[in-house]
């Protein structure tokens, strides 16, 4: 969500500006700068938009050895200039950038901040003014009283604070939201993405929570609340700068559609061998042939991932697998079984929700595995397992190959898990064959696009609502083919198991209204086409997307055959292709829609 880069040592402005712009990607409504330049002089611009925005309003002038940088999505308060970061104390002392939302901000405000004059509505300021007044009042550094400070708030938090009166020093604090460290050469930065600041360096460091930092050019100290030395050891990080560009591509969203017949085949390279067989850390295989029960957590598209994930576990190792939203999960906590086992899927590894149910499973001694993106990731580093996606940087707020690389890693580790069980479905699944079926299959697809661009100017760019529909693993996918044209299109879209359309829902259909019917069961195959038929005689415009070993004359988009368990595969490219081009084909940004952010690190 929110965004924050800091550099100490080196010239701050340009870093700042391209780090924040680097970070566009996760959604933000405003965004500011603070800037010194150790000369006492020093240096406040915010403003509403765009980066661009930001970079109108800087002057020639403004400029810094130490500076911090914030992109804003809001949660207290409107967009406004006042209410963007960097934030300040009366004083104009302290100045503050923050990630995360202080729970007990108000309280804090009304027991220590009384006849304290406000410039914003943010929880943000709550605390810088808070830092300030203990200063103050008990005569200490800057440092002493962050730290005095940190011991009343409650809530998340990756902080970045500047006292002018030692400026050469930024102070760094992490509670649940995402924050590193970036080492260079005179300099350092810390950043919430390592993304953000890769030009400038490739060795980082993580940070934990309850971390407190003393950040200088050329040195840092960690500490925990209770002032002990926090032994941090740094890491490369083996990731192209240019994985992240846009390269010919007007949005990242195509670049990443595009890019899943890759994602498909370095999977298959780097967890299968030659045989086919699936190379797996044997410890997580070991854990999980062990367990009663798979509880699959997480949000939005990897939920849907997660029910797709579902069928691939129960079919190919033969153990009872539950799919739950983390946010329900992390404050009602599932019914568990004698031996269960976690599963948390995020494309960030940062999902707050799903970070909740972890610290809960970790405190109940269950078992756990993220498959995620980022290496590192705070999901990663809490859970007793990891597996990485591999897709490469994700950049569009609307996840496409992370969905891919995820129904895909959730095969291969079900079928390690059944071979290990010695479960006959997993020992006939030709995954390594229908791995490059799929690739295969996606790129076809994706060279058709043009087909599809048609379908979505003639069906969707003028409705107002549309549905998709499915059985089976189609029903998951119609969720996901939903999600995605709703987030970037606006069009109020809703997937439907199939025959549930005529249980109430039946009522919206008019004359014009999209349905997007899903084939590749073909169990349901028939029935499907049943209920496609019921819509059709009230008015829908259908769009029928097959397999080829089920289609019919008139289908509009015939697939390539592949496996059942891993049609979802193909049968979303369609449905990421239409939510695309019905949001290009509007003028909208595809790559951030309104109102949301690529990685939700607040509940």
């Amino acid at each position: 969500m929110c965004g924050i880069v800091g550099v100490v040592g080196k010239s701050a402005r340009d870093i700042i500006l391209n780090g924040l712009t680097n970070l566009e990607y996760r959604g933000y409504d405003s965004a500011g700068i603070y800037l010194n330049d150790l000369e006492g002089n020093e240096y406040l611009t915010k403003a509403v938009g765009r980066i661009s925005n930001l970079k109108d309003k800087l002057t020639p002038d403004e400029q810094g050895l130490v500076g911090i940088g914030h992109t804003r999505w809001a949660t207290h308060g409107q967009p406004t200039v006042d209410n963007a970061h960097p934030h300040f104390d009366e004083t104009k002392r302290f100045y503050l950038v923050h990630n995360g939302v202080i729970e007990n901000y108000l309280e804090l405000k009304e027991k220590y901040l009384q006849g304290v004059k406000f410039h914003s509505d943010t929880d943000t300021e709550v605390v810088v003014q808070l830092i300030s007044k203990i200063a103050r009042d008990k005569n200490l550094d800057g440092f002493s009283a962050f730290k005095e400070a940190l011991k009343l708030v409650k809530g998340s938090y990756a902080f970045l604070l500047i006292d002018n009166t030692k400026p050469d020093h930024v102070y760094i604090a992490k509670n649940k939201s995402p924050m590193m460290l970036g080492l260079g050469d005179g300099f350092n930065i810390i950043a919430s993405d390592a993304i953000s600041v890769l030009d400038q360096t490739k060795t980082f460091v993580d940070l934990q929570d309850g971390d407190v930092g003393d950040i200088t050019k050329d040195s840092f100290i960690i500490e925990n609340f209770d002032g002990e030395k926090q032994e941090r050891e740094p890491h490369v990080l083996n990731i192209d700068p240019n994985a992240a560009s846009k390269g010919t591509y007007e949005f990242y969203m195509l670049k990443e559609i595009d890019e899943q017949p890759g994602v498909m085949r370095h999977l298959s390279q780097d967890y299968l061998d030659d045989a086919g067989h699936p190379v797996v850390d044997k410890n997580i295989v070991d854990a999980m042939s062990k367990a009663d029960r798979l509880y699959i957590f997480a949000a939005g598209t990897s939920y849907h991932a997660g029910l797709v994930g579902k069928d691939l576990f129960e079919t190919l190792t033969g153990i009872p697998t539950e799919v739950g939203y983390a946010s329900e999960a992390g404050y009602h906590f599932p019914m568990m079984s004698k031996n269960p086992f976690f599963i948390f899927l995020s494309q960030s590894g940062e999902t707050a929700d799903s970070r909740v149910v972890l610290k809960e499973a970790n405190k109940r001694g269950i078992p756990s595995l993220t498959m995620t993106n980022v290496e590192g990731s705070t999901l990663s580093r809490e859970a007793s397992y990891t597996m990485l996606l591999k897709a490469g940087p994700e950049i569009a707020v609307a996840s496409t190959k992370a969905y891919t690389a995820q129904v895909a890693l959730q095969a291969i580790l079900a079928k390690a898990i059944g071979e290990n069980l010695a479960n006959p479905n997993a020992k006939n699944f030709a995954l390594k064959e229908e791995l490059a079926l799929a690739a295969e299959g996606i790129q076809q697809i994706v060279d058709g696009k043009e087909k599809i661009k048609k379908l979505a100017d003639e069906y969707l760019i003028h409705s107002r609502n549309a549905f998709y529909i499915g059985r089976g693993i189609d029903h998951a996918v119609a969720l996901e083919g939903a999600l995605k044209l709703k987030e970037v299109s606006y069009i109020q879209t809703e997937g439907f198991a199939a025959a549930e359309l005529k249980h109430g829902t039946i009522s919206l259909i008019e004359e014009g209204t999209p349905v997007i019917a899903l084939i590749s069961d073909p169990i349901t195959a028939d029935l499907t086409r049943g209920n496609i038929q019921e819509v059709a005689s009230r008015g829908a415009s259908v769009i029928t997307i097959a397999a080829k070993k089920l289609a019919k004359y008139g289908d509009t988009l015939v697939l390539p055959n592949i496996d059942y368990l891993l049609s979802p595969l193909l049968t979303v490219v369609p449905t990421q292709l239409l939510a695309y081009y019905a949001s290009k084909d509007k003028g909208l940004d595809v790559d951030k829609p309104r109102n949301l952010a690529k990685s939700v690190t607040v509940e």
